[in-house]
């Protein structure tokens, strides 16, 4: 029934390029992407026969810069997936629409590798659908056309969301763990056998990995599994409960990956590698989680952030969230063996700050509200049948080629970072927790230009000889070692918090600045852009999400000097990933505390004290309302060692302990680490 279907909706395509029945402004676009399902067809026959695994390896790059060329910046500027050409071309009504179908019919690229033909039947009738509304060289009603994509999205729900779901708690989805676990990775044609786009970024990763001796490759392996099973150690959690891990991860890595696999399997967890999200049904914002290729176009990937905005409302919201609860609750023994995510990261790309279109779609404030209920629900969905309290993650990051000439002395540079001695960090570390311990707030200046004037109020200890206010971060679910963070009190947290350059979530900010009151962002700028109120919606959709507020759910102090020390050498300071950047310096992270949805579950530090600022007066709302505890978010903002002029913890006697001044650890006990900074300029 399926292929009948494909069959004929294929049928009636194949006729639109030699056809003139719609408006003359309109046919260039139904064409072109009548142009491209063909081009999917043909590329479904030849996976479906068998005859793509055979081409050679300059027919696959040919078959991939046919996929994705319309959206590379070179041609973005004249395509139809540009809303800013798309309004120009088809007309303001009918603009957004368009240039949302044909996004959505992009993801058509991915099923044909994964051979959904029941998704290419319901995205192909869709457009058959849009395309008999311009018929007869008529201009159809904007608001047919919009009910038309809300139908689709509310009807198809239950196939794309379901199965998003499904996919993420079922093991037996084995599309990419087959690729990795029966290619030969020595043989690069693999790569395009995901479906993603192939950047020189992918085959020089993995071809660097190929010259890599095999015991270093198990290194990497073992440093990213052992710190995922430490977590469940040190938090006290169950792994022999769970099954299954999901690995998150960019192409190009897939030796080190293969390896992991093995490492998980003795833990008795099988893998789950689902891929990013390609629909506007289930993608959120830029955010990609999952596994992925290259970026062809960050600033596509922008532009459509907010495309939920055409179908995006209540009724819609109570849609996704009935269809959420029932996949969980049908496979709720699969849900439960999750024992949460295992993510390798890559940085060094170019950094990218994207331009503000009027023509994309955004979201209204009642859609915004929507939103913000949605992620909150399908949050406490999530937990109540992954719990939290009883999962884990870790995270780890490399480089990719395009950091530099340098990559592979940089690339070998972090596998250093990242398999530092724990030992020697939690030793000093704890000499800093040992000082913070004796505060009743920290205070944290700026120098050289940096604005940050912030009082952390710290939670006070009732048993110091057994609690604790500080974890110390030992490379686990957080590597690379090197800091101590907190859950600071929110009353009494205030000050300004500035930075002059940062790279969060792929997205680059300039003299970024917030001011908090009893630990409540209360105002926020970047100099991104001219119009300071394009600045401050860039920050609101992507570090507040949306959110009116987000309290200071972490504070922390970065000791991981040679981080720090290498990104100088090599010039990376601005292409590092937060999870290397947060630790050389302070940071503080806006949203959910560093704990959250387990806040209830003792943590303890390797010295036996338990870490008790575990909570804050948002995330304690929970035993009254789950829904006004958490935010869905956590962003990291760190202000580099050089921007600092100094980190003191002052007690209730109004002593002040300095930790850092001038940039330098001056706390004893703590001087070992100014000997990367010392070797700086060597």
């Amino acid at each position: 029934m399926i292929e009948e279907r494909y069959q004929l909706v294929m049928e009636r395509i194949s006729q639109i390029p030699g056809e003139n029945t719609a408006a003359e402004k309109f046919r260039p676009y139904f064409r072109k992407t009548a142009e491209f399902i063909l081009l999917l067809d043909r590329l479904k026959e030849n996976i479906d026969s068998g005859a793509y695994r055979k081409l050679s390896l300059e027919d696959l790059e040919q078959w991939n810069q046919k996929l994705y060329e319309d959206i590379l910046p070179e041609h973005y500027e004249t395509s139809y997936a540009n809303p800013a050409y798309a309004q120009e071309k088809l007309g303001e009504e009918y603009g957004q629409i368009l240039s949302f179908l044909y996004t959505e019919l992009r993801g058509g690229i991915v099923w044909v590798f994964e051979q959904h033909t029941e998704y290419l039947d319901i995205l192909y009738e869709l457009f058959v659908e849009i395309y008999n509304c311009f018929e007869d060289e008529g201009s159809p009603d904007e608001g047919e056309l919009k009910k038309i994509i809300y139908w689709y999205a509310s009807d198809y729900c239950d196939v794309f969301v379901a199965d998003r779901i499904l996919e993420q708690i079922d093991p037996s989805e084995r599309f990419a763990v087959d690729i990795i676990e029966n290619s030969d990775l020595s043989d690069y044609r693999y790569l395009y056998y995901f479906g993603e786009y192939i950047s020189e970024n992918e085959i020089r990763t993995a071809k660097h990995l190929m010259s890599l001796p095999e015991e270093k490759i198990q290194k990497m392996a073992d440093v990213y599994t052992e710190g995922y099973r430490i977590g469940f150690v040190n938090t006290g959690k169950d792994l022999s409960k769970k099954s299954t891990v999901n690995i998150r991860y960019v192409l190009g890595f897939e030796r080190v990956i293969k390896a992991a696999i093995e490492n998980f399997a003795k833990m008795g967890l099988r893998p789950i590698i689902y891929r990013a999200a390609v629909s506007g049904l289930t993608k959120r914002g830029t955010a990609k989680v999952g596994y992925c290729g290259g970026n062809p176009n960050k600033q596509y990937d922008y532009d459509h952030r907010n495309d939920q905005g055409l179908f995006l409302n209540k009724r819609f919201t109570e849609r996704k969230l009935e269809v959420i609860k029932t996949v969980y609750e049908r496979h709720k023994d699969l849900a439960a063996g999750l024992a949460g995510p295992a993510v390798m990261e890559t940085f060094g790309e170019k950094p990218f700050s994207p331009e503000p279109k009027e023509e994309a779609i955004s979201l209204t404030e009642k859609q915004e509200e929507q939103q913000l209920l949605f992620d909150s629900r399908s949050g406490q969905l999530t937990n109540q049948y992954i719990k939290g309290e009883e999962r884990s993650f870790t995270i780890i990051a490399y480089p990719v080629p395009e950091i530099g000439e340098k990559y592979e002395e940089i690339f070998d540079e972090v596998v250093k970072i990242n398999t530092l001695d724990a030992k020697l960090y939690t030793k000093v570390q704890q000499t800093i927790i040992d000082a913070l311990d004796q505060g009743e707030y920290v205070r944290v200046i700026g120098g050289n230009g940096n604005r940050t004037n912030m009082k952390v109020q710290l939670f006070p200890l009732k048993d110091p000889e057994k609690e604790t206010i500080f974890e110390n971060c030992v490379a686990d679910v957080n590597i690379p070692v090197g800091e101590v963070f907190t859950s600071p009190v929110l009353e009494g947290t205030e000050g300004t918090l500035h930075v002059s350059r940062v790279y969060l979530n792929e997205l680059q900010y300039q003299d970024l600045e917030f001011t908090f009151a009893d630990g409540m962002i209360t105002g926020y700028r970047c100099g991104n852009f001219e119009n300071e109120e394009e600045g401050k919606n860039y920050i609101r959709d992507n570090i507040l999400h949306k959110h009116p507020s987000l309290p200071l759910g972490e504070f922390a102090i970065g000791t991981n000097t040679t981080a720090y020390a290498a990104a100088k050498k090599y010039k990376i300071e601005d292409k590092l990933p937060i999870l290397i950047a947060e630790k050389m310096g302070p940071h503080f992270a806006v949203g959910d505390t560093c704990y959250s949805w387990s806040e209830d579950i003792k943590v303890y530090n390797p010295n036996g004290k338990e870490i008790v600022a575990r909570d804050n007066s948002v995330s304690v709302k929970r035993k009254e309302d789950v829904s006004k505890a958490y935010f869905h978010c956590h962003t990291d903002i760190t202000i580099p060692y050089e921007e600092l002029e100094k980190i003191a913890v002052v007690t209730g006697d109004g002593r002040e302990i300095v930790i850092l001044e001038q940039g330098k650890f001056v706390l004893p006990g703590t001087e070992i680490l100014n000997e990367p900074l010392k070797n700086m300029n060597k």
